[in-house]
């Protein structure tokens, strides 16, 4: 990957947010997820699709904290409007793995 400058990086706006709400989404392509996510009061809750059914149930994932990046453009995926990016790592198999606070920080904290 190319270098950017600091500048560049900060275009992108990356929040911490509380999933409220979590869903299965036969509808998708691939195994997914829908996802409701409270941001706080100056982004509010928005919706995401993730696919991230090989370690997650909509069940373990209410209440828990993740990170996503806010200022993409919505994207429809099939009947769903993700407003989101709920950010994930690939495991050793290609699995995606959440990204998450190791502590619980306030809704809408923005990554730096």
């Amino acid at each position: 990957m190319p270098q950017i400058a600091f500048d560049d990086f900060l275009k992108v706006d990356i929040r911490a947010g509380t999933i409220v709400a979590a869903e299965a989404f036969p509808q998708a392509r691939k195994p997914a997820l829908k996802l409701t996510i409270d941001f706080g009061p100056e982004i509010g809750v928005k919706k995401s699709s993730a696919q991230i059914t090989k370690y997650y149930t909509p069940e373990t994932l209410v209440g828990k904290q993740v990170v996503a990046v806010v200022n993409f453009p919505p994207r429809q995926i099939g009947p769903f409007l993700s407003e989101v990016l709920t950010l994930g790592v690939p495991d050793e198999n290609g699995e995606v793995v959440l990204l998450h606070p190791s502590l619980t920080v306030p809704n809408g904290g923005r990554m730096y």
